[in-house]
């Protein structure tokens, strides 16, 4: 007969590594999947300061401590990809690039990844010049001119890392005020080399082999101008990684997976954590959250 798991945690983000502690420390007998490497995107940030406890700590490093603290207890992380799940019955089945897993429960807490601008030339021009991550990428731009695209706080927080390491920053925003923690506003406004560039939108990104420069048209005055450069980052929002799910559990017309108060989903014994799921707050703070609670919420199923 095949072994069948207490429970299952898709993904090892925030979310998913808290899952683990707990499920750890409940004694279940459970499995860890990822897809790429532990910590989630949390890794690709440059600086943490409002989880508590921990103050001004790379996201790297958070990541780092987190992934060490599972492994001190014993949770080995088995890296594979989900192809595709079977929620129907009791018995739950994963199936991956390598094995199908059954299981009691599932929590799923695979997070969400950077939205594409959908701009020409963008898919051509990805990696030569347009990034997606300002940690992972800003280094390859120093002393150079640089254009954030986006007006949350990771756009501001990309923009005032990136300011550290280019001459020159463009921050490019659909309106005429930011969306950011206003904290973090006024410390990116505070620095000589981040420029805004207000109502505006990327029409193109332009370049052969490597990006030269973005078509920005204004909203406002409908004026079409080339700006030059030599990197864009896109900071626009993330979107869940549900691909695999198919129809497996209902989402939101956004794409996110919709819980109830105990972050069970529509299939019974399923259960979402973090920035996949229809939360208003994505943080690394709620993720861990939720990650406890998802297996709060299943031991009492179980």
């Amino acid at each position: 007969m095949d072994k069948v798991f207490d429970t299952i945690i898709i993904g090892a983000g925030p979310a998913g590594l808290t899952a683990s502690i707990y499920a750890k420390r409940a004694m279940l007998n459970f499995l860890i999947l990822e897809k790429w490497l532990p910590g989630g995107e949390i890794a690709n940030t440059y600086e943490v300061e409002n989880y508590p406890g921990i103050n001004n700590v790379s996201g790297a490093e958070l990541a780092d401590k987190m992934i060490d603290h599972t492994k001190e207890l014993g949770v080995n992380i088995t890296l594979e990809s989900v192809d595709h799940v079977e929620f129907e019955g009791d018995i739950k089945k994963i199936v991956t690039d390598r094995n199908t897993y059954l299981t009691k429960t599932v929590v799923i807490a695979t997070g969400a990844s950077a939205r594409k601008l959908g701009a020409p030339g963008e898919k051509e021009l990805s990696g030569r010049g347009i990034s997606y991550c300002a940690v992972c990428d800003g280094a390859l731009f120093r002393n150079k001119v640089v254009a954030v695209i986006g007006g949350g706080d990771v756009a501001v927080e990309d923009a005032v890392y990136l300011s550290r390491v280019a001459k020159k920053v463009y921050i490019i925003h659909r309106r005429d005020e930011l969306r950011a923690a206003k904290r973090e506003q006024e410390k990116m406004f505070a620095i000589d080399n981040i420029e805004p560039i207000w109502d505006s939108v990327v029409g193109s990104f332009n370049g052969t082999e490597v990006l030269q420069s973005l078509t920005i048209k204004n909203k406002k005055t409908g004026v079409i101008s080339d700006l030059e450069l030599d990197g864009a980052f896109v900071a626009i929002g993330m979107n869940p990684n549900v691909d695999y799910l198919k129809d497996a559990v209902e989402f939101n017309d956004g794409g996110w997976i919709v819980t109830d108060s105990l972050l069970e989903t529509s299939a019974k014994g399923v259960y979402a954590a973090g920035d996949v799921r229809n939360t208003p707050l994505r943080q690394i703070v709620t993720s861990v959250a939720d990650g406890a609670l998802a297996i709060y919420a299943l031991q009492k199923y179980l």
